[in-house]
């Protein structure tokens, strides 16, 4: 189940609202297809990022993909723990395995992210 609290991007990434913050990261949906997650190539504090265009690359043993922004923001803060332990995402990909916290740029995009049932229906869609 994904989590009730989230909004979801098509694109498999999740993001956790709090105030003007955003805590991203990548769906359950998402590190299942790609297998055992080997690298993330972070991104940089202080560096803006646009809802809908990519703002880091996983890698995994099968296939690397992009993490496609759900909001755009400014980076205030990346998952260091994740450079050497990339697996964490695997682990708790809602939990621990958080990539980025960005201070969103406008609220009102949020609400052109799904929910958690939509999400639930779209990855069906995806599964047929």
């Amino acid at each position: 189940m994904n989590p009730e609290d989230l909004k979801y991007h098509k694109e498999h990434a999740w993001i956790r609202v709090s105030g003007k913050k955003g805590t991203i990261g990548i769906t359950n949906y998402a590190q299942e297809a790609l297998g055992d997650i080997v690298y993330i190539d972070l991104p940089e504090v202080d560096t803006r990022i646009e809802s809908g265009t990519e703002m880091s690359e996983i890698e995994s043993t099968k296939t690397s993909s992009p993490v496609i922004a759900p909001a755009s923001g400014l980076i205030v803060e990346v998952n260091d723990k994740l450079e050497d332990n990339p697996e964490i995402i695997n682990e708790d990909p809602y939990g621990k395995g958080w990539i980025a916290v960005i201070e969103i740029d406008d609220p009102a995009e949020l609400d052109e992210l799904m929910d958690a049932s939509d999400y639930d229906k779209h990855t069906e869609e995806e599964d047929k």
